[in-house]
């Protein structure tokens, strides 16, 4: 059904000169994509640019789909991705960033949209997030980005232990942290300390579901970040909150799933 209706979502705008936000995506997820979207522009005075970035599924029907309903998102497909990895992460020197891009698609995160070479700054979203006030603290940041912004999670999900982290990163983990909507500089991203870390965190504790939260954690350790109030940002929001729309972004991870795919997106639309 949440898949039906955003066929029927209104156009959602995007401006050149927007404040820019991007999105991972792809043809499984375009439809939460929209609605994410949808809700930010629906409940906010700003005007935004979003930055589509394909996930390498996307076909023909997927590209005009987006064309129809985001007619000005700028759609960085993956052949431009392709050359941007050859030119910035070269398959030879980042063999580990390589291999986990294939078999573990949350690193593009990181990897496909950090070497992106348009705006310094950039904030990503999941697309299995509504909001449902303005976002004012998030707004803000984008108007003046310093540093870093994220979500807390409801619990810590790094899957690996702090004391490697911070053996390897020099710093200690924020805690809590939750990449659901989260904003730093691109500059900050050493690729070569980038494909160690990740290489030495799975040969002392295994692959993790969680490898792209730990190493976004490890990258903004040590910076003054901004931390968006939980009683405003919910990651895994409950029934009730869903049923009242409580706060001003939900982020649907866990069993709040249910309370997202059967009644969230129907207030939206």
């Amino acid at each position: 059904m949440m898949m039906k209706a955003s066929y029927d979502l209104p156009k959602i705008p995007s401006f050149s000169n927007g404040l820019p936000v991007y999105f991972l995506t792809g043809k499984k997820f375009i439809y939460q994509t929209l609605f994410c979207a949808y809700s930010l522009v629906k409940h906010s005075k700003e005007i935004f640019q979003f930055i589509l970035v394909d996930d390498g599924s996307f076909d023909d029907k997927d590209i005009v789909h987006l064309q129809i309903k985001m007619p000005h998102a700028k759609l960085v497909l993956k052949e431009e991705i392709a050359q941007n990895l050859q030119k910035i992460l070269p398959v030879k020197k980042f063999p580990f960033l390589h291999h986990k891009r294939k078999v573990y698609p949350h690193i593009k995160k990181l990897t496909d949209i950090h070497t992106l070479q348009d705006n310094p700054y950039k904030i990503v979203l999941d697309s299995d997030m509504l909001f449902w006030k303005e976002p004012e603290e998030i707004i803000e940041w984008l108007k003046k980005p310093n540093n870093s912004i994220y979500m807390l999670d409801c619990e810590e999900s790094y899957g690996y232990s702090r004391e490697l982290m911070f053996q390897l990163c020099g710093h200690q983990v924020p805690e809590l942290m939750n990449v659901g909507a989260i904003g730093f500089s691109s500059k900050i991203i050493n690729w070569e300390i980038l494909e160690k870390w990740g290489s030495t965190l799975e040969q002392k504790e295994g692959t993790s579901y969680y490898l792209e939260q730990a190493l976004t954690a490890m990258l903004i350790a040590g910076q003054h970040s901004e931390i968006l109030n939980k009683k405003d940002y919910i990651v895994n929001p409950s029934p009730e909150q869903i049923k009242n729309t409580e706060g001003i972004l939900h982020h649907y991870v866990d069993l709040s799933k249910e309370g997202y795919f059967k009644t969230a997106w129907k207030k939206i639309h």
